[in-house]
């Protein structure tokens, strides 16, 4: 026997989000708990397989993987973004919007490379320093994508570390550190930390204070540019002087 029901929009009823999160990620997620937490905006998220060994050819790995990912979120989100600030400047941000684009037609699409472009932008900034966990090899392409568009990196410094399954558990106080030596760099107008996977969420804030710098990270940025693509009005929500605009 049936009976009678009615449907609504659900969950969402200011934006809806899709994410794409790496297999080795423990980081993007939770970060994305303390942006959203309580607000009337649904966050869904699938899994992408992503090798722990963090190598150009690893990262290369994932553009074959992306629209099986895609298939996966539900149909009718408002903004979808892939978590890697390293395989998406590597496969390329149109690529992976073309690729994620396949299983969700009209989707806006974010990347958090992409998204530290436009945030950095929105800040008016043209100089940073650069903290990420990775090696050389892999953050070079990201630094030359900044360079291509204004933005030069005038000190580089990183955890040298290879596995990322180690990185997400990098203490917040080590970063801290790291973020507070490289903004001492003359010239310096904001802190990039790259990688979704290093977390950020619960220093930003201070170390904005101490320094007087904005400090940007990968998931700050992605989550900010993906509210941003859904039409959500997000000021407040996240730490640092970014979430401010």
């Amino acid at each position: 026997m049936s009976r009678e029901f009615e449907t609504d929009g659900g969950f969402g009823s200011l934006g809806r989000l899709g994410l794409i999160v790496l297999s080795t990620d423990e980081s993007l997620e939770n970060e994305a708990r303390l942006v959203l937490g309580n607000r009337a905006v649904s966050l869904v998220h699938t899994r992408i397989p992503a090798e722990a060994d963090v190598t150009p050819e690893t990262l290369g790995m994932m553009e074959h993987r992306l629209p099986e990912a895609a298939r996966l979120l539900p149909q009718g989100q408002g903004a979808i973004g892939y978590g890697c600030t390293s395989a998406s400047t590597l496969i390329g941000p149109e690529r992976v919007a073309d690729l994620v684009r396949t299983e969700n037609p009209g989707a806006q699409v974010s990347n958090p490379i992409s998204a530290v472009v436009a945030a950095l932008d929105a800040l008016d900034v043209r100089r940073i320093a650069y903290v990420s966990p990775y090696l050389p090899t892999v953050t070079a392409p990201m630094r030359a994508y900044l360079q291509a568009r204004g933005v030069d990196t005038l000190i580089e410094d990183s955890f040298a570390e290879g596995n990322d399954r180690t990185v997400a558990h990098i203490s917040e106080k080590s970063t801290r550190n790291m973020v507070l030596q490289a903004a001492l760099k003359e010239g310096v107008e904001a802190v990039f930390v790259s990688c979704t996977n290093l977390r950020t969420f619960g220093i930003i804030d201070a170390v904005e204070q101490e320094t007087g710098l904005p400090v940007v990270s990968s998931n700050q940025a992605l989550l900010w540019h993906m509210l941003r693509l859904a039409g959500v009005d997000a000021r407040g929500w996240g730490p640092g002087r970014l979430f401010t605009l």
